[in-house]
């Protein structure tokens, strides 16, 4: 199996909280790292980790011939790969990684545009939140070409367990990581609205989330959010409500276009927009369960002893 060639220097665009944990766990492979984001603190935290620091996205590319990119909007990935300061323009790139849920369509764009310039474009992006790339036990859904995959996969397993090829075409893995967490946020909000019902009937929240979790209603949040975040009031799994808004959106409009209903899917999307209104967007996605206690008058915390 292939290793990391640790004299080759790797590039990582976007150090927010993915990213950064991402670029963590490439330096702590013994990966080279240079980097660059908009905020020179999450810049500051990488090089004392080992990094260099670039000035732009071209200055990461003119040093590195494999490119990552996690980036918070569908604007900065455009900006980040195509812009005046991409790394379209870079002297050595030649693949670049996006791992950023930025919808099909941006993907394609990209593809498009790096295609024309030699640039190989493959659409890493991953499942598993904040604390899944912590421990290195991402989902990690590929689309672009076998030989670009088979290149890089010793990147890739730093943070991710599971691998799944989606398509040869980039955008698709998009497509399904969208689906994924649309699944997963619906979830959410029915294990949320059953908790608060449960707790308000007088139920013990920690027998009620054990009896989901050995049945059928058991899902991600019943089984991780939850007792890690809720029931403790801890309130840091680390994805945003922000994340779950602008993840919607893109879904929304794929399902618009191709004339598919998705009932469930817009109620849930206007739970989260509401709770980004009372609040923030960049406040952790398990907050949410905070405005359906607030309507019942309960809290859904583990009982002290």
């Amino acid at each position: 199996m292939a290793e990391i060639n640790k004299e080759q220097e790797v590039g990582f665009i976007g150090l927010g909280k993915m990213g950064g944990t991402l670029a963590t766990r490439l330096l702590k492979s013994g990966c080279m790292l240079r980097v660059y984001d908009t905020n020179p603190a999450a810049v500051d935290r990488l090089v004392r980790l080992g990094a260099r620091a670039a000035a732009s996205p071209k200055a990461v590319a003119d040093d590195a011939r494999i490119v990552f990119a996690s980036l918070p909007t569908v604007q900065a990935s455009l900006d980040v790969a195509l812009g005046k300061d991409g790394i379209i323009h870079g002297k050595r790139r030649a693949i670049y990684i996006e791992t950023s849920t930025s919808g099909r369509s941006t993907i394609k764009s990209i593809e498009s545009g790096l295609k024309v310039a030699g640039v190989a474009m493959l659409d890493a992006t991953i499942s598993g939140g904040v604390i899944g790339a912590e421990e290195g036990r991402l989902s990690v859904m590929l689309a672009g070409a076998d030989d670009v995959i088979e290149e890089v996969r010793p990147y890739l397993e730093t943070f991710g367990k599971k691998f799944f090829k989606i398509s040869d075409q980039p955008g698709m893995a998009q497509f399904a990581k969208l689906l994924n967490n649309t699944v997963g946020a619906a979830g959410m909000a029915a294990a949320f609205e059953c908790m608060v019902l449960g707790v308000k009937a007088g139920l013990d929240p920690q027998v009620l989330i054990d009896v989901i979790n050995a049945g059928t209603g058991r899902n991600s949040t019943t089984e991780e959010k939850i007792p890690r975040a809720v029931l403790t009031r801890t309130f840091n799994l680390g994805g945003q409500i922000g994340n779950r808004i602008r993840e919607y959106k893109l879904v929304l409009e794929e399902a618009e276009q191709l004339g598919v209903p998705m009932w469930t899917s817009a109620a849930v999307a206007q739970l989260f927009n509401f709770a980004a209104t009372q609040a923030s967007p960049s406040e952790d996605t398990t907050t949410l369960i905070k405005h359906m206690e607030k309507w019942a008058g309960v809290e859904v915390g583990r009982k002290q002893s």
